[in-house]
């Protein structure tokens, strides 16, 4: 009798499995870094930085004709973080990266609920941050409609950090987990349609931060931060043009006002030969105007910033916020060498949507090189960067100019994007 329990449960699980799709993949990513003033300028004294670092991800994925679950685990570990024999991971990195299911609620209409990526167009208000070793999600529910070349997607995120049995009580919901911008609440509205050469998207965004009294330091209601904008595509054969323009609006962390907040971009492409391809854009991200009380500076939020403004990161990656605002005028080239390998070289040119306090605005030049290679199932990238800092660079870093002569990065694995 045991023997035909064993059968039927077996049938049954085959059964499932006859109707449904399991996939289970990983990830294996190092990366060697070598930093020199990357992110900042550092005194010449200083001694230049040197690391490895590993990302490793578990994925597994179960899908039927109704629903879909799928989580993706990972750990970055730097070499050497932990002494010999330590029976724990020391800086706490293992994460659940992704964690949510997708349910079917019609032909064209699914809502996906979980720790999931939101990411959008280029990347550049909400991206998956996928450089970053960590990467970057969001804990939010999602309900999602495609229909032809049209999508909508409606997101909804409110965001407790509690860990105590009195989280049911009435104990208030303050949000204590602040910096990089951590929202307690976040709606999201975006739209797009795609026409035979042209595409256009609408994002609408609100975050909610909150704040706390000065005094006190208990919970004092949330101040929200809007930011509006489109994202055009325009593809014509061997010739493209994308633009980006946004706008916030609102209230930023510190119950600070922002009015004329703005990021307009304009990046053409056009592929001269079949193996090489030229880029020329300009981005403007307006800096705040100095105003008492309120701020026109603008920031990109979620987006993966270290794919804009140059590899050095000297930009909007962790810096440069409610500063001077940025004009970036860029020019770039890929050479393909061979069907496995390609070369990218891009130079770009720094100002200061506003002056700094000399009256100046030229900050600095950047060059970008990229070598990528692939492999039969793997891949490797090379890149190097360095900064070519201006007098103005040294004055909005805070830093004195003698005392700096440095400022490049070598890397080895994904240094792009």
């Amino acid at each position: 009798m045991k023997k035909q329990y064993i059968v039927l449960a077996l049938l049954l699980v085959s059964f499932q499995f006859v109707n449904a799709q399991f996939t289970l993949d990983g990830e294996f990513r190092p990366r060697t870094e070598y930093s020199n003033g990357y992110g900042s300028l550092i005194p010449d004294a200083a001694d230049a930085g040197f690391g490895i670092s590993t990302r490793v991800r578990l994925n597994t994925s179960y899908m039927t004709d109704n629903y879909w679950v799928y989580v993706s685990l990972q750990d970055v570990m730097v070499w050497g973080e932990n002494r010999q024999i330590l029976p724990n991971d020391q800086n706490n990195s293992f994460a659940v990266f992704q964690a949510w299911a997708e349910l079917k609620l019609g032909e064209n209409t699914s809502t996906r609920v979980g720790r999931q990526v939101l990411s959008y167009d280029d990347q550049r208000i909400l991206g998956g941050l996928d450089w970053a070793q960590q990467g970057r999600n969001h804990d939010a529910a999602l309900l999602k409609h495609v229909k032809g070349d049209f999508m909508l997607d409606v997101a909804l995120a409110f965001n407790q950090d509690y860990s105590n049995p009195t989280r049911f009580q009435s104990t208030g919901t303050a949000y204590n987990t602040t910096g990089y911008f951590s929202y307690k609440t976040m709606q999201m509205l975006y739209m797009k349609q795609k026409w035979a050469k042209l595409s256009g998207s609408l994002l609408l965004l609100n975050n909610g931060f909150q704040e706390f009294d000065a005094v006190t330091n208990e919970a004092d209601g949330v101040s929200n931060l809007q930011t509006l904008g489109t994202h055009l595509e325009y593809k014509d054969g061997s010739f493209g043009l994308s633009a980006n323009a946004f706008l916030q609006t609102g209230k930023r962390q510190g119950d600070v006002d922002v009015k004329g907040a703005y990021l307009v971009g304009l990046d053409a492409t056009y592929k001269v030969a079949p193996k090489v391809g030229l880029g020329a854009g300009l981005e403007v991200i307006s800096g705040n105007d100095g105003a008492a009380g309120e701020t026109g500076a603008f920031f990109p939020l979620y987006g993966t910033n270290h794919k804009f403004n140059g590899f050095m990161d000297y930009f909007y990656v962790g810096n440069h916020a409610n500063s001077v605002g940025l004009v970036d005028y860029h020019v770039s080239a890929k050479f393909t060498i061979n069907h496995s390998s390609s070369l990218m070289v891009k130079a770009l040119n720094f100002r200061g949507e506003q002056a700094l306090a000399s009256g100046g605005k030229y900050l600095g030049t950047e060059i970008d090189l990229v070598y990528s290679k692939k492999f039969k199932g793997y891949s490797l990238a090379l890149g190097y960067s360095q900064m070519f800092a201006s007098d103005g660079m040294y004055e909005l870093k805070g830093i004195t100019e003698t005392a700096v002569c440095r400022n490049t990065k070598l890397g080895l694995g994904n240094v792009g994007n």
